[in-house]
């Protein structure tokens, strides 16, 4: 026994190193991520690579906790966010090779309730393919405000979503909304019986062996080896709570590894064959592979991903890097962004999950991509760190709002006047009331989003949150007064790219 042991022993070692011939020099890529992970000051990474159906590279530096010792592995637990979507549409395709659904499905057939722009048209007209390639007319990130942190249910989100502005006419233009994939999680339970999370779990986790991956944060409390999420302020980071978002799960609730993710993109490279087994049919992977949302590309100027397509699937985004299909997904949660992406002809992956919002994902993406398709040696750690900190210091939205602030003033009507209740067309209830001789700000359904409203200037407060947010953090509400001396409603101003306070325009309730 101990003879054949020994003999398996040297023929999987064997094995690996005809293999390990075609590889990059896997000491030169790690070398290359901890250097960047210092370079980009984000607590920790875990970095994995696919190659011919087998995890090939798997590099881990930082720290899960900022102030701690405790190194990531490959499976160690970061959100995904919206890499969750691919799931979804995943989740989809089967109930339409089951016959319960199709892509062509009217939402309104499904959920009643279901509205945009208060336009019966469009409303009736809206399909699933509509909702999953963000092509309904709704602003990118438009109405991020309703769900967040807020306690409400899906269905709630979705009314209100009813309410939001059009940013652009039905099927002629690009908004990423996550209030459409929320409504696409509500009509898979409708359909099937079954939560979201079922479904995914017995569909697509249960078969693939990806026994690490959770559907919802409330599962941690059980769980061990987990990436604490982190918000940055004042170039430090700081440890923050996870955040729940089973509610809103479709859209980007899954919390997953690398070596998890590594079976996810082996699944797909496959086309969707598992073993025997076809739980993905070749309509269904053309389907969600092919391009509903174009993109433009610059095709008059040289780019350095040699990209001459661009433009999204159904959960999923497609293009091309130096002439090969890509095909993958970004993904953003309060304290972890990560990417997944794929080089479908070439079997090759790449997974980076993070613990930090000033992130490297695609640096380290196109790096490795560049390692084995040998594209290049652009440094793209460097050039990618560079640009993000001139975005950073040509961001004036903050600055611009502090060097207008007029100092000494005082509000036109009495204190009291600004106390009551507003109502949100997209948001319902949000109050003011005066507590301990203090202007304080609470929002239906979010507690978590309290904050006291201390003077800035004339009938402008600052908003001084009760906690402190990843997305967010310096913000301002104006009251709006008429001219006989009503306060008439809120105008909000809390920059930052991607939960819009600007949207609610309370009104008060006489």
């Amino acid at each position: 026994m101990k003879k054949l042991l020994l003999f398996s022993v040297f023929l999987v070692f064997f094995v690996k190193s005809i293999d390990a011939q075609s590889l990059p020099d896997f000491n030169k890529v790690d070398r290359y991520f901890e250097k960047m992970v210092k370079d980009w000051d984000v607590p920790s990474a875990s970095i994995g690579i696919v190659k011919d159906g087998e995890l090939v590279f798997t590099g881990n530096y930082g720290t899960k906790e900022v102030g701690k010792s405790n190194k990531p592995d490959e499976n160690t637990l970061y959100a995904i966010a919206s890499n969750s979507k691919a799931f979804t549409s995943a989740i989809i395709g089967m109930l339409v090779q089951e016959g319960k659904l199709d892509w062509n499905d009217r939402v309104k057939d499904h959920l009643p309730y279901f509205s945009l722009f208060d336009d019966p048209w469009i409303s009736s007209q809206v399909t699933i393919r509509d909702i999953l390639s963000h092509r309904v007319g709704l602003g990118t990130f438009s109405g991020d405000v309703i769900w967040y942190k807020n306690e409400g249910t899906a269905e709630d989100f979705i009314r209100r979503a009813g309410k939001l502005p059009q940013a652009y006419d039905f099927r002629a233009g690009y908004g990423y909304s996550n209030l459409m994939y929320i409504t696409a999680g509500e009509i898979i339970q409708k359909v099937s019986g079954k939560s979201w999370a079922d479904n995914v779990k017995e569909r697509i986790l249960e078969p693939l062996g990806m026994d690490r991956t959770l559907t919802s944060a409330k599962d941690l409390i059980n769980t061990t080896n987990v990436a604490t999420p982190h918000g940055r302020e004042g170039e430090k980071n700081f440890p923050i709570a996870f955040e729940d978002w089973e509610t809103i799960a479709a859209t980007g609730g899954l919390i997953s590894s690398v070596e998890d993710i590594s079976k996810w993109m082996i699944f797909n490279m496959n086309h969707g064959i598992l073993g025997q087994d076809t739980l993905l049919t070749k309509e269904t992977r053309n389907m969600v592979w092919s391009m509903h949302n174009v993109h433009p590309v610059d095709h008059t100027q040289p780019n350095d991903l040699g990209r001459h397509f661009n433009g999204y699937g159904l959960g999923w985004t497609l293009g091309d890097y130096h002439g090969k299909m890509m095909v993958g997904h970004t993904g953003g949660y309060d304290g972890m962004i990560t990417a997944v992406s794929m080089i479908p002809e070439e079997k090759l992956g790449v997974v980076v999950l993070t613990n930090g919002h000033q992130s490297p994902i695609m640096a380290a993406t196109y790096y490795a991509l560049d390692r084995f398709l040998k594209t290049g040696n652009k440094d793209w750690s460097d050039d990618m760190l560079a640009r993000r900190k001139k975005a950073d210091k040509n961001d004036n939205r903050i600055t611009e709002i502090q060097e207008t602030q007029v100092k000494n003033t005082k509000g036109t009507v009495e204190r009291n006047a600004y106390a009551g209740k507003y109502q949100s067309d997209i948001y319902g209830i949000i109050e003011v009331k005066i507590e301990n001789n203090k202007l304080r700000l609470y929002f239906e359904d979010a507690p978590r989003l309290s904050a006291t409203l201390e003077h800035w200037h004339y009938d402008t407060f600052e908003i001084k949150w009760d906690e402190k947010h990843a997305w967010f953090d310096f913000g301002t509400l104006q009251f709006m007064i008429n001219n006989k001396q009503e306060v008439t409603g809120m105008d909000f101003n809390v920059p930052n790219d991607d939960i819009f306070f600007e949207e609610l325009k309370p009104k008060k309730i006489k």
